[in-house]
């Protein structure tokens, strides 16, 4: 199966929430798409199906593919630790994710691509890997020859947000993934046990 890139809104809104960031489309229509979507009679889903949404919608907030994303639940089932903390542990720990969170780019889908295209160096090195797992210690920065980028300086101009687990040294260009986040420090509104729950079946 290829990765999604249809209509971002219409995702959010099955979802019921802007899982892709700011939205001013689902903003004015944040309910269901569909003929039915505004239906406020629609049936009462089941335990299976409350479960596979879980899932869904942590893939594609993180722009992961099922396989990847069942790896990454078996890696996180023989930790020793809680499975579906450790699940989005995996998922924070992705490249492309910290790019995001970095603030190099605006989406995760965009910060996918700067590192496929070979604009992000781990540790000096460049890596065009999405799905490498950056272990605590490790410096995330944008390459030499990147840096003036016009799309690159316009998410930096824009970034707000500022999370314990990581650095950022804008003269440098170039961050610090201090440590794997603890699941209180992880703002995505997703139901890990359920995920959990859907694959222990």
């Amino acid at each position: 199966m290829a990765r999604y890139t249809g209509p971002k809104t219409k995702i959010a809104r099955k979802f019921g929430e802007a899982i892709f960031g700011d939205d001013k489309s689902f903003d004015k229509r944040n309910y269901p798409p569909g003929q039915h979507g505004n239906n406020r009679r629609r049936g009462k889903k089941s335990e299976y199906a409350i479960q596979l949404m879980e899932k869904q919608k942590a893939k594609y907030t993180y722009g992961i593919l099922e396989r990847q994303f069942r790896n990454l639940f078996e890696k996180a089932n023989r930790s020793k630790a809680i499975t579906g903390e450790v699940l989005l542990q995996l998922c924070e720990s992705r490249l492309d994710n910290v790019v995001y969170r970095m603030g190099i780019s605006p989406t995760r889908s965009g910060a996918r691509q700067l590192v496929s295209h070979r604009h992000i160096t781990v540790n000096g090195e460049k890596v065009n890997i999405p799905s490498y797992t950056l272990k605590a210690g490790d410096v995330v920065g944008v390459r030499e020859k990147s840096k003036s980028l016009d799309v690159i300086e316009r998410s930096l101009a824009n970034a707000n947000h500022v999370y314990e687990w990581i650095t950022w040294n804008g003269e440098k260009m170039e961050g610090t993934y201090v440590s794997v986040p603890e699941r209180l420090q992880i703002p995505e509104n997703i139901k890990e046990q359920l995920i959990v729950e859907l694959y222990s079946k």
